[in-house]
């Protein structure tokens, strides 16, 4: 298990969102410390994806607050969220297919290496200089995410394993302190969720946070070191995966027999 200082990095404190009517998120409250992995698990329609869509700016909550590293973002556009540390991933890979495996993740790198229009335009000097040390970094990341070999490839021509692996790629590019990854697991075999798993302990080992959202109980109870359950919207059990994993209502709500 991570060893970690106790320090909130992120804090969701009375977070509400209503659909149509329908409370999808109903006063949530945790926090994540930093430096470890936290889970959040629950069923099909419990909230889950909806609270990565508040925390990392989609939307805004009607009420309640968020705060990373200690200062207030639920009102914030997600790329200035970004800007402040925070990364995620999605349900279904959201690459660009017909961009390089390489190209993909050098977007990412854009919001650490900034260079303005004309510069890129016009090719000048600075521009380029900045163009290398994201293609530099890039390169980096696909080695370390095991893509090194596929950098000139298009995206599309990837299996899902190594596409799930180069979104999670993209969102490092990004330099985040907490990465947000919905659902990494989801479709992989047996052989590519080990993969997936690997690398996000990888990923923890190099000092990111990391929440997870994930349906693979045993990814879940292999790699976290918290997990906070949802229901309908509302948490009902937070701790170590050995108390979630004998947790009543839990073991009702979501893991039954497969606990």
């Amino acid at each position: 298990m991570t060893v970690v200082n106790g320090e909130n990095i992120l804090e969701v404190q009375g977070v509400v969102v209503v659909f149509g009517g329908l409370m999808a998120l109903s006063n949530l409250s945790f926090q994540v410390k930093k430096g470890i992995i936290k889970a959040v698990i629950g069923p099909n329609g419990a909230g889950k994806t909806t609270l990565f869509n508040v925390i990392t700016g989609s939307f805004p909550p009607i009420k309640g607050s968020i705060r990373f590293k200690g200062r207030s973002i639920e009102h914030l556009k997600a790329h200035k969220i970004a800007d402040r540390g925070v990364s995620r991933t999605f349900q279904t890979v959201e690459l660009f297919g017909n961009m390089t495996v390489l190209e993909n993740v050098m977007l990412g790198c854009h919001t650490r290496v900034p260079t303005s229009f004309m510069a890129s335009g016009f090719r000048l000097p600075g521009a380029k200089r900045k163009e290398e040390e994201m293609r530099e970094r890039a390169l980096k990341i696909l080695k370390f995410i095991g893509l090194a070999d596929k950098f000139e490839e298009p995206a599309d021509n990837l299996p899902l394993g190594q596409q799930k692996m180069l979104e999670i790629g993209r969102a490092l590019a990004t330099e985040p302190e907490l990465i947000c990854l919905d659902e990494p697991a989801a479709g992989l075999n047996e052989t590519e969720t080990y993969v997936a798993s690997s690398l996000i302990k990888a990923i923890n080992a190099k000092g990111i946070t990391v929440l997870l959202v994930e349906h693979d109980m045993k990814v879940i109870m292999n790699i976290s070191d918290e997990i906070v359950v949802l229901n309908y919207g509302q948490k009902i059990a937070e701790g170590t995966p050995e108390a979630i994993r004998n947790h009543p209502k839990v073991i009702e709500a979501y893991l039954g027999s497969e606990a």
